[in-house]
């Protein structure tokens, strides 16, 4: 079944990826310098092209913000097998995004962003519970879904238990509790698990993390979106990978 993206860096990312973009529609007479470099894009990889009014562009994708540009992509693999990850990856080197419940398109694909970012080799999620991949998902991931790999499983405390027998320590993240991040060393093989939108983690993967988490928040605010609680977790990951790759030069 072939899925429609839009917006400016999904549609860019996806032809420089060569993503299998079939076909791209641009607003009729756009002279921006980014539409005419998606253009010349396009013609470089032999997508087909149209140009065409902008009401052609909603009734595609509705009015979403899609900055003048959607595209027809065909998905294909889409999402990878833990075990093909765990091999690609060497030990030393593991550090991974689990999404228990995530359900939000744009919360979604801000974690994938921040994850491509970051340096994860994958974002880990449940088949069931979690959401697919959409236009609204690659929209808010700007791109970033062609540099980071997504691994459904159908079990994700199973999924966990794989890690950790691979030697990933999994840190699980919650709002409530004292232990600080900053105290926890997530130097090595590690994997962060954020809860989802309303409910946080699940008490069975909240049993089958090796410790939980918190951002001290001194401020008057407690509380954190979970793309941006997780953002920042990630590079506090980043923060300390890069402190002991310096200490070991």
């Amino acid at each position: 079944m072939a899925e429609y993206i839009y917006g400016l860096n999904a549609v860019t990312e996806a032809l420089v990826q060569q993503r299998g973009l079939t076909t791209v529609w641009v607003i009729a007479g756009e002279a921006k310098q980014r539409i005419q470099m998606v253009l010349e894009l396009a013609q470089q990889h032999g997508v087909v092209v149209k140009q065409v009014p902008r009401l052609t562009l909603e009734q595609l994708v509705g009015d979403v913000g899609h900055q003048g540009v959607v595209a027809k992509l065909q998905p294909a693999g889409a999402s990878v097998s833990l075990a093909a990850v765990l091999q690609a990856v060497p030990s030393g080197s593991r550090f991974f995004l689990i999404l228990d419940g995530v359900t939000d398109p744009h919360n979604f694909g801000a974690l994938i962003r921040s994850a491509a970012a970051a340096g994860c080799e994958a974002v880990i999620v449940a088949k069931d519970r979690s959401c697919p991949m959409t236009a609204v998902v690659e929209k808010a991931a700007a791109g970033a879904v062609a540099h980071v790999k997504i691994c459904r499983v159908t079990n994700l405390v199973r999924a966990m238990e794989e890690l950790k027998q691979a030697g990933v320590w999994i840190y699980g993240l919650a709002g409530e509790e004292s232990s600080s991040i900053y105290s926890v060393d997530l130097s090595g093989d590690v994997a962060l698990v954020a809860g989802s939108e309303g409910k946080g983690l699940r008490p069975l993967v909240r049993k089958g993390c090796d410790g939980i988490v918190s951002i001290p928040m001194p401020g008057a605010i407690q509380s954190l979106n979970v793309s941006v609680a997780s953002g920042v977790a990630l590079f506090e990951v980043v923060r300390q990978k890069l402190l002991q790759l310096k200490s070991l030069k």
